[in-house]
């Protein structure tokens, strides 16, 4: 732990403890809580609000790591071992307790029970566990998946499942990317939803999984996809909202085409000939609500919302990231299947080619289009991906003038602008000048400053005209003020 390590606070994975709590239970959620997500540690000797660090007597320390392995020990099932270690920081000895990322989910403290003792990790606090979250932890634990298991109470003849099948067949001709891939395109069968788990055989009978539900929108589970356009950059202001049920295939190609309508189209002049353009690759648009469809968790019983706002098309995926992946390797292109049937069935309807190639792909279609690089956003609750809009400094890109030739955005950073003379303000203008804006929480990372010092600069910035203040509440983000400078 380095003090910069420190000066950063407590994160997702970091907790601090200034001493070591009489009762073990106040620090024995957070162990639980590492161990059900992708492990983290807590800090001994470091006072969680002011980040001093206290650090331990060495005549004590010993003590306090044995009552630390026996509390953990005691208090946690099933069992976690942390690996317990000293370390001098700023010539204090602190004890460090780093627990791992579990694979017997869900772990619990053992006197609340599994029904009350089950606690995650959400935005860098430790919360007890819901219903949907419990029995995702119980699927990740059990190494099953929640669409290969019987959907109870959701009965089937063989016409509907001659129906799926045929419908799948449709899907994969119509996606096919050439006359070639269509002739090669075989018929899909019984066995083969079988062997995909989309259909559970018993003696001798056919029944439906969660998957066959899914895909159809039947079986009683509420599957849809919201969507909505709003005005400015935050949800207060609806224009138009709608949802969308039905199978799968339906709602994707409906949610694409209501992005594709409240987007700007324009034209670019190839030759003689004049090609539309939108200002969203059309593709990654309709990779990413696919993505979405394919890895969120449907035992959480929210929706997928695609949020269209003047700056930013917003999809959000409900569930966590599944027990293995992390922001950075789902960019790099590595795979964690959560829905291993629903994977199947969309690559053999050509809605996916290679399993964990979709989000590389949507990134570089995305910056190939000169729009800054998707932002990935959670990941704890739910995912929100954000693909900003054809924007310069804040400014909506016309893309809707007839017969004219669409430019990528011009990088007007470099104008005769004046700049603020204070250096902190200065580094936030540069961000800002930069990307789309600036929140609260990343000039706080820029300039490494407290929370408080942080919002008077901001403010003092709106005040002197340099930045302007969208949203309320948590969506504030500061933009460049073009207006009078």
């Amino acid at each position: 732990m380095t003090i910069e390590e420190i000066l950063a606070g407590e994160s997702k994975n970091v907790e601090f403890k200034e001493n070591l709590p009489e009762k073990g239970i106040k620090y024995m959620k957070s162990v639980v809580a590492f161990a059900n997500g992708t492990g983290g540690k807590i800090i001994f000797g470091i006072a969680d609000k002011t980040r001093e660090v206290v650090g331990f007597d060495k005549e004590d320390v010993f003590k306090k790591m044995d009552a630390i392995a026996n509390a953990v020990s005691d208090s946690c099932e099933p069992a976690i071992i942390p690996d317990i270690t000293l370390q001098t920081v700023d010539g204090k000895t602190v004890i460090v307790v780093e627990v791992s990322e579990g694979r017997q989910r869900p772990y619990y403290i053992k006197a609340l029970g599994r029904d009350g003792g089950v606690y995650v990790r959400v935005a860098g606090t430790t919360r007890l566990a819901d219903e949907y979250m419990v029995k995702e932890l119980l699927f990740e634990g059990s190494n099953r998946y929640y669409d290969q298991a019987l959907c109870t109470g959701f009965n089937i003849t063989d016409e509907d499942i001659d129906a799926l099948c045929k419908a799948m067949k449709e899907q994969a001709v119509k996606n096919a990317y050439n006359e070639e891939q269509k002739a090669s395109i075989k018929d899909v069968g019984r066995q083969q939803l079988r062997s995909w788990g989309v259909l559970i055989e018993r003696d001798g009978k056919d029944y439906p999984s969660n998957a066959f539900a899914i895909l159809t929108g039947n079986g009683g589970l509420h599957v849809a996809t919201q969507c909505g356009v709003f005005k400015g950059t935050t949800k207060a202001v609806f224009v138009d909202r709608r949802e969308y049920t039905g199978p799968l295939w339906e709602q994707i190609d409906e949610a694409f085409q209501f992005v594709l309508r409240n987007i700007h189209l324009g034209a670019t002049i190839v030759g003689i000939y004049r090609q539309d353009i939108y200002e969203i690759p059309p593709d990654a648009i309709r990779e990413l609500i696919i993505n979405a469809m394919i890895h969120r968790s449907y035992l959480d019983h929210g929706t997928i919302q695609v949020a269209v706002y003047d700056n930013r098309l917003e999809i959000t995926s409900p569930g966590k990231l599944p027990m293995g992946q992390t922001m950075e390797r789902m960019k790099e292109g590595y795979s964690k299947i959560r829905n291993e049937a629903l994977a199947h069935a969309f690559a053999y309807m050509n809605l996916i080619e290679h399993w964990g190639s979709g989000i590389p792909r949507i990134i570089d279609k995305v910056k190939a289009a000169g729009l800054r690089e998707p932002e990935f956003i959670g990941g704890e609750v739910d995912l929100r991906i954000n693909i900003y809009r054809g924007q310069v400094d804040g400014t909506v890109v016309d893309l809707n003038a007839p017969n004219t030739a669409v430019k990528p955005p011009i990088n007007r950073r470099e104008t005769a602008d004046k700049v603020p003379t204070n250096e902190q303000e200065q580094q936030i203008y540069k961000y800002v000048s930069e990307n789309v804006g600036i929140t609260t929480a990343q000039a706080m990372k820029l300039l490494g400053i407290k929370q408080r010092r942080t919002r008077e600069i901001l403010v003092k910035m709106v005040e002197n005209g340099w930045l302007r203040k969208e949203g309320a509440s948590r969506s504030t983000i500061y933009v460049k003020n073009t207006e009078g400078r």
